[in-house]
């Protein structure tokens, strides 16, 4: 019903930039929070960051400084800006979304494929 594909990942070299977008499409009547996740081989999947529908953010103290979390509502987007990068933030990158699904006037929690960064040292 609801899709969220990811796009941006590459392989930078440390102190480089990359900046991740996700779009959420379908039978969408409200998206509430969306963010970003990421997962290291071998690791769990952190929260990264993520952005209320009122804009209020929040950040993984690993990325404060260094990463900003940005939506745009009329489009579905949301965005990730990561500056500095370290090659610690090596993972494959998934987007997230809470939405209410216009065919069931629920909240269901979606991801996206995920994409890799890559971070050479």
């Amino acid at each position: 019903q609801v899709q969220l594909v990811e796009s941006g990942g590459g392989l930078v070299q440390a102190g480089g930039s990359l900046r991740l977008s996700c779009a959420a499409s379908g039978r969408i009547f409200s998206i509430n929070t969306m963010g970003w996740y990421r997962q290291a081989p071998g690791k769990q999947r952190e929260l990264v960051a993520d952005i209320t529908r009122g804009g209020s953010t929040n950040y993984a103290d690993s990325v404060k400084g260094r990463f900003t979390i940005s939506r745009d509502n009329a489009k579905n987007m949301v965005y990730l800006q990561m500056n500095s990068l370290k090659p610690e933030d090596t993972a494959v990158y998934y987007c997230y979304a809470r939405i209410i699904v216009a065919t069931t006037w629920s909240n269901n929690d979606y991801w996206g494929q995920g994409t890799q960064v890559t971070v050479s040292s």
